[in-house]
């Protein structure tokens, strides 16, 4: 006589359960509507580019990416998006298993703005950066000789004002001359640095350092038209 097999039959059902709950689950995961984006600034928040600017850019056949089907969102066309946007140095898109849609962003920093017949900032990699519409950022002003795809000594120096507290706190204004030496001005003084060339840079920072601590004790920074830097062990002075 056959014997019917009952704990054979049970985990028959029991996979048969299992497979149609998965399957339920898992069509109804990808027609899940994708929620308003978390969007999520690291470092300075929102100073150049706004959650406005973000969602605009998260944006999937032509429509915003909220409330599409989850099934359909590519996250690397998201973060492509994002990273194209000239204010933006990386970003990183993300999803929950229930639809939440997160942006991570980091914006540039710039460290100067060159201000010749077009005005853009240089950000902390020597790149281009535009200006914003939603803030001016406080950094030294770049005049002369300049070509956006030739901004390797300015850069250079530039970068070297950001990183000291200083030359931070005094220059304004960063001058490169045709022949590629650098000039530079200071806050409430108007006389000019001739820099020179980068070479023996910090020989010449510590140089000009010293001066400026001296007149300033003195009292006679007001006096000199320029400055001169380009000789590493000296400073010559002009006076007015």
């Amino acid at each position: 006589m056959f014997k019917i097999n009952y704990n054979y039959i049970k985990v028959i059902v029991l996979v048969v359960l299992v497979s149609f709950l998965f399957a339920f689950s898992n069509q109804r995961n990808k027609t899940r509507k994708v929620s308003e984006p978390n969007i999520i600034f690291l470092g300075e928040n929102k100073l150049f580019i706004t959650d406005t600017n973000v969602s605009k850019l998260l944006i999937q056949n032509q429509e915003s990416v909220s409330n599409q089907p989850k099934e359909i969102i590519d996250l690397n066309k998201l973060e492509s998006a994002l990273k194209s946007n000239p204010m933006i140095k990386q970003a990183e898109v993300f999803m929950s298993v229930n639809g939440e849609l997160s942006a991570e962003i980091e914006q540039k920093r710039p460290i100067a703005r060159v201000n010749t017949n077009s005005s853009y900032y240089i950000d902390d990699e020597g790149g281009f950066m535009p200006l914003s519409y939603n803030y001016t950022a406080r950094v030294p002003f770049v005049t002369g000789n300049i070509e956006k795809n030739q901004l390797k000594t300015v850069f250079q120096f530039a970068k070297t004002v950001d990183e000291d507290d200083f030359l931070k706190k005094h220059i304004i204004e960063i001058r490169q001359n045709d022949d590629k030496t650098i000039d530079f001005k200071i806050r409430k003084n108007d006389f000019i640095v001739h820099l020179g060339t980068l070479n023996q840079l910090e020989k010449k920072i510590n140089n000009f350092k010293a001066f400026y601590q001296k007149a300033l004790k003195d009292k006679i920074l007001g006096d000199y038209a320029v400055v001169n830097l380009k000789f590493d062990k000296q400073v010559i002075c002009t006076k007015k």
